[in-house]
């Protein structure tokens, strides 16, 4: 089904070529999640509102779907003007391949340079022009239900001792110390990220994903070694890959599982009536020696370079980057903004906490499929759902093996190029 919308879509922005009117403001986004949905579409209204002479056509793709699909779309005549997207080499690779549109005209238009923290405008900067606009950014986090933990007797684990004592203690009272779904296996990813970063450092962590270290090198069997580790301990919901990560937070949200490492949209799909039972902590550390890295992901939009009505496209970009829009997402969604001009001042407490946790890491990185080129975290992700799918069993040399060969390929296309 999810092949067949994706098809559909592409097919009426192909034909779009022909009958689209030159006003017309094609954006597509992949806001598929509950409570993201919802914001995109009020953001949509609130722009229409503003602007009732323009013309916007806005599709939503299922988000997995959309990763998938995003490429089709740059490329289709003419392209959507507006996408959502992620900051990082995920954006990186489109700037690269000539795919994205030069937003610098923007930036200097709406004084980002300004009101935007320098970080930001550093992250989505290549060749000393701006490519992407930088809306909002996560935490992630360790994730637990306050009532379940206390019922069992377990204290947030701050360490690695410590996390294996919880899913001990848990899973002996019947409760599934952590949930995960990994049906889509970007959620293993983040696990093989702290578990990189807290065993050997968040500047390996980043060198491994810049291609610059080794898949074979013992510090990332050290990785799979420790991941292994938790499933001795019974730690994970069984069949997690049956599970989309939605799906496996339902047992959390039913007292029945205890933790879940998930960014901090984890509480758009969180009912209203459970909220204040939720809180999270930084991932436990494994060595005391080691700095503290977490992965705080940024999203936000860019302009394809086939765009059929750029200059529509940057009207509308300049209302998703602006300080209104940036207040809505903090206000409704708790996204952190990227600009200096929003209102923290009504923040809730778990934002307070988030912001205090990046804050606090040592080096921020933004996620494994963001981090690695894409096609070093195509092969990435499919090593984790292999390992996962049997990990006492899974024959670790083998995938650490299959993913170097993939790097050393990779690395030498990519200097072939440069």
């Amino acid at each position: 089904m999810k092949r067949f919308f994706v098809f559909a879509l592409l097919l009426t922005l192909i034909g779009g070529a022909v009958l689209a009117q030159d006003n017309l403001i094609r954006y597509a986004s992949y806001a598929s999640d509950e409570g993201a949905r919802e914001a995109d579409e009020a953001l949509v209204a609130q722009f229409r509102e503003a602007n009732p002479d323009a013309e916007l056509e806005h599709s939503i793709t299922d988000h997995e779907a959309f990763k998938q699909a995003i490429r089709a779309f740059l490329v289709a005549a003419p392209a959507p003007d507006v996408l959502t997207w992620f900051a990082g080499n995920r954006m990186a690779f489109f700037v690269d391949r000539g795919l994205a549109g030069d937003l610098t005209p923007l930036f200097e238009r709406e004084g980002w340079y300004d009101t935007y923290a320098p970080g930001f405008v550093a992250l989505v900067t290549e060749d000393e022009k701006q490519w992407f606009v930088p809306t909002s950014y996560y935490w992630w986090a360790l994730y637990f239900r306050t009532s379940v933990m206390e019922e069992a007797g377990v204290t947030p684990p701050t360490n690695w001792e410590e996390l294996l004592a919880a899913c001990d203690t848990l899973d002996e009272q019947g409760l599934i110390p952590i949930t995960i779904g990994t049906k889509a296996p970007w959620t293993a990813a983040a696990w093989f990220d702290f578990l990189n970063m807290r065993i050997n450092g968040p500047e390996f962590h980043r060198d491994l994903m810049l291609l610059k270290e080794s898949y074979t090198d013992e510090r990332v069997v050290a990785v799979f070694d420790h991941w292994r580790e938790l499933y001795v301990h019974n730690c994970f919901i069984d069949d997690s890959a049956a599970y989309e990560w939605q799906d496996a937070l339902d047992f959390m949200n039913r007292g029945e599982a205890a933790m879940y490492l998930m960014g901090g949209f984890i509480t758009d799909s969180v009912p209203d009536e459970i909220q204040d039972d939720y809180d999270f902590i930084q991932f436990p550390v494994i060595d005391p020696e080691m700095p503290i890295g977490i992965d705080a992901p940024t999203d936000g939009y860019f302009m394809a370079a086939n765009a059929g009505n750029p200059e529509g496209g940057m009207d509308f970009l300049a209302f998703l980057g602006s300080q209104e829009a940036q207040q809505f997402a903090a206000d409704e969604l708790g996204r952190l903004p990227t600009r200096t001009d929003v209102d923290t001042s009504n923040f809730t407490e778990a934002q307070q906490q988030g912001i205090a946790l990046v804050q606090g890491a040592d080096l921020v990185l933004q996620f494994y499929d963001r981090d690695t080129t894409p096609e070093m975290a195509e092969a990435g992700l499919n090593a984790f759902a292999e390992f996962i799918a049997d990990p006492e069993n899974a024959d670790v040399t083998a995938i650490l093996e299959s993913l170097e060969a993939d790097r050393i390929r990779i690395a030498e296309e990519q200097a072939a190029e440069e």
